[in-house]
């Protein structure tokens, strides 16, 4: 980049515009977007939080294939639906449950045991309840705007799951 043009980007930097500083408050309070939940992360029904948890899980997962180097559709799709089924979910949630705390198991639990309305066509309930307090877990984690943690335990879960993948390819 030339000078000419870094000024310019300084320039335009230094004069930010105060809504951008309120959605940069809001991206840090709870989101990616400058939409802050209308309650705080607790207050929040864990079926909803498993709404948006499932959203954010599945752009990590598609963001954590993006970074692999095969990257054909069909390839993708196969690889995304390994760590997105409610089987797959299950499985990472009982392989991070000893990293979690005790804030973190009680969302856990109550994510567990909401009643969701629908039934499951590709899992069993018991794995599909697991699946949804995962999905809880991370809607909770994304709300409550602790990024860092939920970016460390989607990808501790998704790590494990490799591994037990790998192993059992073996």
């Amino acid at each position: 980049m030339n000078e000419e043009k870094e000024n310019i980007l300084s320039q335009t930097v230094d004069q930010t515009d105060p809504s951008l500083v309120k959605n940069q408050a809001n991206l840090q309070e709870g989101g990616w977007f400058p939409y802050p939940p209308s309650r705080p992360a607790r207050l929040i029904p864990p079926i909803a939080l498993a709404y948006i948890g499932d959203a954010v899980y599945e752009v990590a997962v598609r963001q954590y294939l993006l970074s692999k180097a095969n990257m054909r559709p069909n390839h993708l799709h196969r690889s995304a639906t390994k760590l997105v089924s409610a089987k797959a979910q299950s499985r990472i949630l009982t392989s991070i449950e000893a990293a979690l705390t005790v804030e973190e198991l009680d969302v856990v639990r109550q994510g567990r045991n909401a009643k969701s309305g629908s039934i499951p066509k590709n899992a069993d309930v018991l794995e599909y309840r697991h699946a949804t307090a995962f999905e809880c877990l991370i809607g909770y984690l994304y709300s409550s705007g602790q990024h860092d943690r939920m970016v460390h335990l989607i990808g501790l879960g998704i790590d494990l799951a490799e591994q037990a993948s790998a192993e059992t390819s073996k």
